[in-house]
């Protein structure tokens, strides 16, 4: 069975807002020594 894709239509604001939150965890994350694989993957599809 295939997984569901969800899609999320956000206003500029809104994007700098999230992309902000996902960099504040992805540093979280290095100070940590943890991976941030997935953090950056989202981080990257929120730009496209």
């Amino acid at each position: 069975m295939r997984k569901r894709k969800y899609r999320l239509y956000l206003t500029a604001e809104e994007k700098r807002y999230f992309f902000n939150a996902l960099l504040a965890c992805r540093n979280s994350l290095i100070s940590q020594g943890r991976y941030t694989d997935l953090v950056d993957e989202v981080m990257i599809k929120l730009q496209k």
